[in-house]
């Protein structure tokens, strides 16, 4: 008995190794794909190209590491379109990441949820409670004065009944454009630099 399990679990573990290298290339064209996509969505236009990526940290004040990565953009002609920024923060059923997309003066042009374990019906409303014609439309606001819930004294209508997702995703963006506005750049390489907040 042990020898046909044994046999069973070697044969499945083989399959789904050998599964997981055709699947492996695939998997990662869609991920490639769906961001470059998704810069498109959140700069408001399809005919840009990515003029280079950076990888920024940062060290919130709980002394916890952020990562963030921005994407510079411009149109065929070399224009400044502004950057698309990936930021994640805790939401309320885990991990909510975000990309966000700024013209050069820091305004909102449109966002999208990569990644979250919101609550679906609830938290999971993010996709578009926050967008233009959404009841907390965040489209066109600069953060420079950071987004808070009315809730909290801010401008912005949380989510029914999902404040903490609301008050997650507005920090991801409000950390997006710190990033995005605050992050020197070293003259001599074009690469960012680690920053404390």
């Amino acid at each position: 008995m042990a020898l046909v399990l044994t046999s069973v679990a070697v044969i499945t573990g083989g399959i789904l190794a050998a599964l997981n290298q055709l699947t492996k290339d695939p998997i990662a064209y869609q991920k490639e794909k769906a961001l470059a996509d998704g810069i498109k969505t959140v700069m408001a236009c399809n005919d840009l190209v990515v003029a280079k990526s950076d990888v920024v940290k940062q060290t919130d004040a709980k002394g916890k590491e952020l990562v963030y990565t921005i994407y510079q953009t411009q149109d065929k002609q070399g224009k400044d379109l502004g950057a698309a920024v990936e930021s994640s923060t805790m939401g309320f059923g885990g991990n909510l990441k975000i990309l966000v997309g700024f013209d050069p003066e820091g305004k909102i042009l449109g966002y999208t949820l990569l990644e979250h374990a919101e609550t679906p019906g609830l938290g999971a409303k993010a996709d578009k409670w926050f967008q233009e014609g959404g009841k907390g439309n965040i489209i066109g606001k600069n953060p420079k004065e950071e987004l808070v819930v009315s809730k909290d004294g801010g401008q912005v209508d949380a989510i029914t009944a999902s404040t903490i997702t609301s008050r997650a995703f507005l920090l991801a963006v409000n950390n997006a454009y710190k990033a995005y506005k605050n992050t020197p750049i070293d003259g001599a390489t074009g690469a960012s630099k680690q920053i404390d907040n």
